[in-house]
């Protein structure tokens, strides 16, 4: 995020695009819904469904899925069109207006509502609205980032909010919502395979001595696989070993019968989690580690907020705690381990990593601190890009729409959403565990519109088969008008229902996002209400069960 959460609730106007906020991350939610009610805030909602949010919003735009660089696209036309722009903001601290306008010419709002089904008025309404606003925050989530034009709907956002002045003023910015609660520190740290920590791109040469000379190796120069690649090398035979700690890809990746077969491939799988999981019935090797409570280091959230964590209690059994786990194989491997604790890691952290420089264990013991922070006497830094961008000035990309990857048909004439709901949490690795959430919600459903299950003869809480050209599922229908005509969702947690052997797997050619937002299928009522046959093991693996979950915790295959 370019601001931080605590600014939200006063913002002038939030506009939340491609985020179920209230059931995804709650607590931002409530933070959304305190600018309303309390503080007098507009929101303007841009979500195919009809999330929570939708009711305490001023505008709702009900695109239709993929279409979200057109509707941006459209808002932009009408602000330029209307001189509604900050001109002073974009002359002094901006480039490539020229491009950015000759292109947003082409969408007017109605071609915007011809491509995404947007009222033209509602645009309008949403532009101006957007425009008037003394300071706007965009938030956005997976419903943006997950399709082919990920990376340009992202792009689009951050030209919205420049265009009108919003980056680098409080209450304002570019905000994405990160998915779990450690993914930004786990970027922050080279989590990624173009950079090194602190961003820094392994193909820059000074980048590279410099790490190298940090960690006393000789360091490849040129970009690794992101998760979808590193699928399709196992298939290919490229990659011949993988070790996969924290991730369930075999619940989690499009197209799950080609992660399957691609697992069974690997010469050697190892599996480090808290918890087994459906990928680790594929492992060689199992590690069980130790959960939150019962290990010390940061998290960084999605605020960019570095946070001490505690050990509360030991970790049961075997398990152990990640870092100490890792020391020891790279001992086994010849790689002397230079830690003794999590303390000394954050050390190396502050001095590899420019933004993290100030931010020591002392000070966070007084409370957490917000990167950039580069010395210990800075207090850490609320919003980013203040009085000046990091590249200097920000650049406008002028980016034109382009349709997703799979479109009904015929044969499949509805399109599949997927996301999480309230109760449960991403592959449901802990939360199918918890009885309180599978009280509340213990299988998957798929969302259809009244119109099209009277259509398809589909009746509420009876079994359907949605199937696409890569597999089927059977679950239960709901039958709600949240979903909009000629569109289901289901949410991706159980593997009952493992929605993923259905996803596209065409990829953003720039971020390597898979497409989960849009894919086409048919639905038809089931003839039974069994589940899809379950996810096996590789032959020669022990096969851990959901229930096995404590067992392996006390003493899994170290």
């Amino acid at each position: 995020m370019t601001n931080s959460i605590g600014e939200i609730e006063f913002s002038d106007l939030i506009l939340a695009t491609g985020t179920n906020t209230t059931e995804n991350h709650p607590v931002i939610g409530a933070a959304v819904k305190r600018a309303v009610r309390r503080n007098n805030g507009k929101l303007i909602v841009i979500d195919p469904r009809k999330i929570d949010l939708v009711r305490y919003a001023d505008l709702w735009l009900r695109q239709k899925p993929g279409t979200d660089v057109a509707v941006l696209n459209g808002l932009m036309n009408v602000i330029i069109g209307e001189s509604l722009h900050d001109a002073a903001y974009v002359a002094a601290r901006t480039e490539g207006f020229d491009a950015l306008k000759a292109v947003t010419a082409k969408y007017t709002p109605e071609r915007v509502e011809e491509i995404s089904g947007v009222p033209a008025d509602d645009l309008r309404k949403a532009a101006r609205m957007y425009a008037a606003a003394g300071r706007a925050s965009i938030l956005y989530a997976m419903g943006i980032t997950q399709h082919i034009s990920g990376t340009n709907n992202v792009k689009s956002i951050a030209n919205l909010a420049m265009l009108c002045g919003n980056v680098g003023i409080e209450g304002g910015g570019v905000n994405p919502l990160r998915g779990q609660n450690n993914v930004q520190g786990a970027c922050d740290m080279g989590g990624l395979p173009n950079v090194f920590p602190g961003y820094r791109p392994v193909e820059d040469a000074g980048a590279r001595a410099f790490f190298e000379e940090a960690w006393g190796k000789a360091l490849p120069g040129k970009q690794g696989l992101t998760v979808v690649e590193i699928t399709k090398g196992a298939l290919e035979g490229t990659v011949k070993a993988l070790y996969i700690m924290g991730e369930n890809p075999l619940l989690s990746d499009p197209d799950l019968s080609h992660v399957e077969e691609a697992l069974k491939q690997l010469d050697f799988l190892v599996v480090q989690d808290i918890f087994p999981t459906e990928t680790a019935q594929f492992a060689d090797v199992v590690l069980p580690s130790a959960s939150f409570a019962e290990k010390d280091g940061t998290f960084t959230n999605t605020e960019r907020r570095v946070q001490r964590v505690r050990k509360a209690v030991e970790p049961p059994g075997t398990a152990r705690q990640d870092w100490k786990i890792l020391s020891d194989l790279l001992n086994r491997m010849g790689v002397p381990a230079r830690y003794g604790s999590a303390g000394d890691i954050m050390e190396e952290i502050r001095r590899v990593t420019p933004s993290y420089r100030g931010i020591t264990y002392g000070r966070l013991e007084r409370g957490s601190l917000q990167w950039p922070c580069p010395n210990e006497e800075h207090p850490g830094t609320a919003y980013l890009h203040r009085d000046r961008f990091t590249r200097g000035l920000g650049l406008f990309h002028a980016v034109e729409y382009t349709p997703p990857a799979e479109l009904p048909d015929g044969e499949y004439p509805l399109i599949l959403s997927t996301g999480r709901v309230l109760y449960h949490y991403h592959t449901g690795t802990m939360t199918r565990l918890s009885s309180g959430s599978m009280e509340r919600v213990p299988e998957s459903l798929v969302e259809i519109h009244p119109a099209d299950a009277e259509r398809l003869k589909v009746e509420d809480g009876r079994p359907v088969t949605v199937t696409s050209r890569r597999g089927s599922v059977t679950a239960k229908a709901r039958v709600t008008e949240k979903s909009p005509r000629g569109t289901v969702f289901m949410n991706f947690h159980f593997a009952e229902a493992a929605v993923n052997r259905l996803t596209h797997p065409s990829l953003d050619p720039v971020g390597k996002i898979p497409g989960f937002k849009v894919c086409a299928v048919r639905v038809e009522a089931a003839r039974d209400a069994g589940p899809e046959t379950s996810i096996g093991g590789r032959a020669g693996t022990g096969v851990l069960s959901t229930e096995a979950a404590s067992s392996v915790r006390g003493g899994g295959n170290t």
